[in-house]
């Protein structure tokens, strides 16, 4: 009789969890860090740079909308909008959009969602607002702070600044193995005509989920890298 009883509650207890994922709710500003295979430049960022739990991870996004009011029946995934930096620009997209764009070996999203701690949630009202002043603005294909453009985490970077809610580090470009800029950093800025910004201020989307200022509350799906213990 006990060990029926054991059984049951275990099973009770992962039907419980189970539950609690799939009701996951996104809330206005969180972060969305995304492990994105879509170009060996995303490769090449994963090399060199470190996130939560040493996920890979290439891109980032932020949750601005969580309800559409004129369409009731819509999906779920259909009432959230995430603000990126993609190229060619600063845009709006739908979350099932969003998440159909990388996926793991389960065939889930290689996303996590990143949440300010209660202390900050009062900025995101006005994070928000810039941040949708920025749409249409043009995408930053040199990666270079405050020259008029912006890439994926230096936009939200700008947008929570006034909390220091990320930082800025030097940015590296260098194969890990001989410490020599990799090969594809060599053909991508000779294309665009600059030098390679070795060292310059610069903010990535696995440093952002570092920062001690935010709580990563969900895992969609496992981005590769990420130590699973």
């Amino acid at each position: 009789m006990k060990k029926w009883l054991f059984i049951f509650l275990l099973f009770q207890s992962g039907c419980r969890e189970s539950f609690i994922q799939e009701k996951f709710q996104l809330q206005k500003g969180d972060f969305l860090f995304q492990d994105l295979d879509s170009s060996p430049l995303c490769e090449a960022i994963e090399l060199v740079t470190s996130g939560y739990k040493n996920a890979n991870l290439s891109h980032v996004a932020i949750v601005v909308e969580t309800k559409d009011s004129s369409n009731i029946n819509a999906k779920y995934e259909e009432h959230i909008r995430v603000l990126e930096a993609i190229p060619n620009k600063v845009t709006t997209t739908r979350l099932d959009s969003f998440l159909s764009r990388s996926l793991d070996k389960n065939k889930n999203p290689k996303v996590i969602v990143g949440r300010l701690k209660a202390e900050y949630h009062h900025i995101i009202k006005d994070a928000i607002s810039y941040l949708q002043e920025k749409i249409n603005e043009k995408y930053d294909e040199a990666f270079l702070i405050n020259n008029g453009s912006y890439y994926c985490s230096e936009l939200i970077y700008e947008a929570f600044k006034k909390e220091n809610i990320f930082e800025l580090q030097p940015m590296n470009f260098l194969d890990p193995q001989t410490n020599q800029p990799l090969e594809i950093w060599k053909e991508y800025y000779s294309k665009i005509g600059l030098n390679i910004p070795q060292g310059d201020p610069g903010i990535n989307p696995g440093g952002m989920s570092l920062s001690k200022k935010i709580n990563i509350m969900h895992y969609y799906g496992i981005p590769d890298g990420i130590d699973k213990k």
